[in-house]
């Protein structure tokens, strides 16, 4: 439960609507919630009287609003590196005819943003908007890795180590030695970490001054590639997070001057 006060109480019910991915009635919030019924039929109505909840008196049913939907598209446009990025994305996928996955962190989590499916594809967990752990794949490594050291462990505290296989790192020791690998070699892998048959190889994308800006990753399954062939994909897959996240600045950073000539300016 969030600590942040009354919006972030309402921001924990919305979070709560939203995780049902349907429409859902009071009874049932009410019993996966920590607030008393009269709390959180307060919270629900404030939502919705603010067109971020819909309630259908037919169903008796609570739903994401139209207006979180406007807001999530300008959040997508506006923070998320998926539109610059689509036509990378678009690229490397023709060229490997493998998955590929556009990744962000998300308060210790892997936000996945956009995704290219095999010429042939293969079914697994991730889709563009899904949520994912970061400890066990191949995206959310690659960027743990590169964080700075305090952030780092702030983030490997958040992570669950839930077994998903007997491939999973099971603590936070091991998979800082993992990670601590990752920076030196520059990539990471999924070793069939969170789901059986499934590997990648990934790289994080980073701004010029080094700071993780998402990951990308390439996937695929066992029965059809192995880390041989995943690893003949390292230039592409670097080249593509580079473009990037030179296109990422250049699009948060518009028309950037030196602190140099701005000092100039400020002195006329």
């Amino acid at each position: 439960m969030s600590g942040d006060g009354t919006v972030g109480k309402a921001m924990d019910v919305l979070d709560q609507v939203a995780a049902f991915g349907r429409p859902v009635r009071f009874h049932a919030l009410l019993a996966a919630s920590p607030f008393p019924k009269a709390t959180l039929y307060r919270f629900l109505q404030t939502l919705t009287s603010q067109r971020l909840l819909e309630y259908d008196p037919e169903s008796q049913t609570y739903s994401v609003g139209v207006r979180l939907v406007r807001l999530a598209h300008a959040a997508w446009n506006q923070s998320s590196l998926a539109p610059i990025a689509r036509p990378h994305l678009d690229q490397l996928s023709a060229d490997i005819g493998l998955t590929v996955h556009l990744a962000q962190l998300d308060h210790g989590q892997v936000l996945y943003v956009d995704k290219r499916n095999a010429s042939q594809p293969v079914e697994m967990f991730s889709e563009a908007g899904k949520v994912g752990p970061a400890y066990c794949t191949g995206v959310g490594k690659a960027m743990l890795a590169y964080l700075p050291e305090l952030e780092r462990k702030r983030v490997l505290t958040q992570q669950s180590y839930h077994r998903f296989t007997p491939h999973t790192y099971p603590d936070a020791a091991a998979l800082e030695a993992e990670l601590n690998n990752i920076a030196t070699r520059g990539h990471a892998y999924d070793r069939e970490e969170h789901e059986p048959g499934i590997i990648c190889i990934a790289v994080p994308v980073l701004s010029s001054r080094g700071r993780v800006l998402g990951g990308l990753s390439i996937t695929g399954a066992t029965k059809d590639l192995d880390f041989a062939l995943l690893e003949t994909f390292t230039p592409a897959l670097h080249a593509t997070a580079t473009a990037i996240a030179a296109e990422v600045e250049a699009w948060r950073f518009p028309g950037h001057q030196p602190q140099t000539a701005l000092q100039g300016q400020s002195n006329r």
